[in-house]
């Protein structure tokens, strides 16, 4: 076996959060007055943090009056209104499950805030998933290498056995900034051509396909 650890990035990859996270925002625009975002609008505002996701939905951005507030606000809805439609895209617990027990270890970092991350992960993936980490004061966020390499330090793992995992070119700019192959999936926020382009070392249809590449080497 050629990796024995994998690195996920959360949204888009594992978890299927994008109507939450457009509901959110649009609950925040709206209580300032601003228009509401389409989902696909959404989808292409998120993978660099909640802040960027409110600065790249507002009108002027981080220029607008009401961003600080309309921050706060997004991040208090999302709080509660972060399991109302998300779930684990089909195939993702038994992916986990065949990983854990061929010893793979498993880890996800995210640009999402830290406490949402570490919940997010304890609901919906417990012990297949014992590392979890999100947005903080102390780690930069994604594509600075630093969340990933706090991963691999609490997992014991080795550079030359570890594999990151993600679905946009901020997945494919970190795996590359923290000396990784990177494996892209096209069941994410962004398309195949975009992963290709950016240069993910892998491409995966399915999580089928990501068990094959990593057992089968």
């Amino acid at each position: 076996m050629k990796f024995d650890t994998i690195i996920f990035d959360l949204d888009g990859t594992l978890l299927n959060t994008l109507f939450d996270l457009k509901e959110s925002t649009n609950f925040a625009l709206k209580k300032y007055g601003y228009p509401e975002k389409t989902i696909d609008e959404v989808r292409m505002f998120v993978g660099n943090g909640v802040a960027k996701l409110i600065e790249r939905a507002l009108p002027d951005g981080i220029n607008n009056p009401a961003y600080k507030n309309c921050l706060e606000d997004f991040k208090k809805d999302y709080k509660i209104r972060m399991y109302d439609h998300t779930a684990p895209y089909e195939g993702i617990l038994e992916m986990l499950e065949k990983l854990n027990a061929a010893g793979i270890k498993t880890a996800v970092v995210s640009n999402k805030f830290d406490a949402a991350v570490k919940e997010l992960c304890k609901k919906y993936f417990g012990k297949r998933i014992p590392v979890a980490i999100g947005e903080s004061e102390n780690v930069k966020k994604k594509p600075a290498p630093d969340s990933v390499l706090r991963a691999m330090d609490l997992l014991h793992a080795r550079k030359d056995k570890t594999i990151y995992c993600g679905d946009s070119d901020v997945d494919v700019q970190t795996a590359k900034n923290s000396g990784l192959p990177c494996i892209g999936v096209s069941w994410g926020f962004r398309d195949k051509a975009l992963l290709e382009k950016e240069g993910a070392d892998y491409i995966v249809d399915s999580p089928n396909e990501l068990i094959s590449l990593l057992l089968d080497n």
